[in-house]
This record gives C-alpha cells, sequence and structure tokens, in this order.
C-alpha cells in the first residue's frame, strides 16, 4: 500500500520554508504597518503583509499536525 502522505525529510523541508516565511512575512507586515501609521504607505499594504503571514502560519500548522 502506497502512503499518500510526504516522507519526513519532505514535511520538514516544507516546515522550514514555511517557518521563514511566516516571519518575514510577519516582519514585512509591522514594518508596513509603521511605515502606515507614519503617512509614508497605504495601509493596505500592511494588511495584504499580514494575510499572507497568517496564511503561511495556517499552513504551517498544518504540516506540523501529526
Amino acid at each position: 500500500m502506497i502512503s499518500s502522505r510526504p516522507s519526513r525529510a519532505a514535511r520538514q523541508d516544507r516546515a522550514y520554508k514555511l517557518v521563514l516565511s511566516t516571519g518575514g512575512f510577519l516582519v514585512i507586515s509591522i514594518a508596513l504597518f509603521v511605515l502606515a501609521v507614519a503617512g509614508i504607505v497605504g495601509g493596505g499594504w500592511a494588511v495584504i503583509a499580514a494575510l499572507l503571514a497568517a496564511g503561511s502560519g495556517f499552513m504551517l500548522r498544518r504540516t506540523l499536525k501529526p
């Protein structure tokens, strides 16, 4: 019987990449929020970055669940 679940190494690699992307999007969203408060950029960019961080975090949580 062939399992449809990826190997442990593949899951570990995916989790690592998702940790990096989640952290990156979080840092970007915080920086954009600060810039939006200062009036340099629009607040929509910060919201988009925050949504991307949340999406990456959700995918990471699904990857790590047993």
